[in-house]
C-alpha cells in the first residue's frame, strides 16, 4: 500500500512538472513563432490552387470592380476567367509557361501570343505573392484568428502586398497591394479557394 502511494505521488509531481513547462512555454510565445513558421512554408510550398476572388482595383479617378476564377498548376500554368461585370464575363487569359492566350468566348476571339515571358507581373494572382516573397524578406503579423505575411518588391506601384490567412484552415482570406505611399491599388478578397487540389484537364 505504501508503495502505491509514494507511485501516486510520483505520478502526480510528473504531471504537474508538465503543466507548468506548457504554461511558461505558452507564456514565451513559442508556439507563436512555429505557428508563423508553419504558415509561411505552407503557402510558400502551394503547387496548385483554384479560387473564385473579388477584386477592387484603384486609379486616380475611379474604382472597378471585378469577381474572378483562378487556376494555378505548378510550375507555371495559370489561368484567369472574368465573370464580373457582365461586359467582359468570359474574357480568359491561359499561359502555360511559355505562350499567352487570350480569348473572348463571348465575341469569338482568340489571340495567342507565342514564347511570352512577362505573366510574371500579374499582381492578381496568389502565385505572383509566393514567387515575392521567395525573392525578399517577409514580413509577419498575428492575431487571434489570422497570420499576415507581408513583403516589400521594390516596384513603386505595387510596392508593398499583404497575404491574410485564416490559423483555423490555413487558408488565405485577402490580400492588399499598395503603392510606395502607402495608397491602397488593389484589395481581393478569396471568396473560395482550395490549395493543392487537381486542376481539372479540361482547364488546362
Amino acid at each position: 500500500m505504501k508503495n502505491k502511494k509514494i507511485i501516486f505521488i510520483c505520478i502526480f509531481i510528473f504531471l504537474v512538472i508538465i503543466l507548468i513547462f506548457y504554461y511558461k512555454n505558452q507564456k514565451s510565445g513559442n508556439n507563436i513563432s512555429k505557428s508563423i513558421t508553419d504558415f509561411k512554408e505552407y503557402i510558400l510550398n502551394i503547387s496548385s490552387y483554384e479560387s473564385t476572388i473579388s477584386v477592387e482595383i484603384n486609379s486616380n479617378k475611379n474604382t472597378n470592380k471585378y469577381i474572378i476564377k483562378q487556376w494555378y498548376k505548378s510550375p507555371n500554368f495559370f489561368k484567369q476567367e472574368v465573370q464580373e461585370p457582365e461586359n467582359i464575363k468570359g474574357l480568359t487569359i491561359t499561359y502555360d509557361g511559355a505562350n499567352l492566350k487570350i480569348k473572348n468566348s463571348r465575341l469569338n476571339l482568340e489571340k495567342i501570343y507565342k514564347d511570352y515571358n512577362c505573366l510574371t507581373s500579374n499582381i492578381l494572382s496568389l502565385n505572383n505573392f509566393i514567387d515575392d516573397c521567395k525573392k525578399n524578406e517577409i514580413e509577419y503579423k498575428e492575431t487571434k484568428e489570422e497570420i499576415t505575411l507581408g513583403v516589400k518588391n521594390g516596384n513603386k506601384y505595387n510596392y508593398y502586398k499583404t497575404l491574410t490567412i485564416n490559423k483555423k484552415n490555413g487558408k488565405p482570406t485577402k490580400m492588399e497591394i499598395k503603392d510606395e505611399n502607402k495608397k491602397t491599388l488593389v484589395y481581393i478578397l478569396y471568396n473560395e479557394i482550395t490549395i493543392n487540389g487537381k486542376i481539372s484537364e479540361d482547364i488546362m
